[in-house]
Order: structure tokens, then sequence, then C-alpha cells
């Protein structure tokens, strides 16, 4: 990616993160991610519902949207190997 862009991880929420290419991954490493929990009932696509710096500013995030925070699970993005 240039050094004169500026990568905006907001713009990847909705994503599926098995989807993300190799620059967004190298991107988004060590960021947070969260995704919606699976149950029988919800059926969640495995989007990205929120990307921060932590869990907090994820779960602040989903909380702007009125998106209730213990619906979901909170992962790590690690770089591609």
């Amino acid at each position: 990616m240039p050094a004169s862009t500026r990568f905006d991880p907001q713009r990847l929420i909705g994503r599926e993160p098995d989807r993300l290419s190799l620059e967004e991954r190298h991107a988004l490493a060590g960021k947070w991610m969260a995704l919606e929990i699976y149950t029988p009932e919800t059926l969640p696509l495995r989007r990205m519902a929120a990307i921060g710096d932590s869990i907090e500013d994820c779960m602040r995030q989903l909380r702007t949207r009125e998106l209730d925070p213990r619906q979901f699970e909170y992962q790590m993005l690690r770089p591609p190997y």
C-alpha cells in the first residue's frame, strides 16, 4: 500500500474476514474485529461488524449502531503467514 494512501479499516465493515486481500490483512494485523456469535436462532453471516484497536473500541462502535456487544465475539486479526 503506498505510503500516501491512508487506510481506513471502517470501509471493511460488513466484509467477510476470509475474503480480505493480503494487503488488507497486513494493514489490519493487530486490530480487533467483532463477529456476531453463532446461535441456531440467528445463524449470522461471518462478517466484520466492527474493527478497532481494542475490544473496547469494537464494543463502542457496536453500541453507536445500537447493537448489543454481548452478542459478538472478538478476535485479533493476524498477519498472513
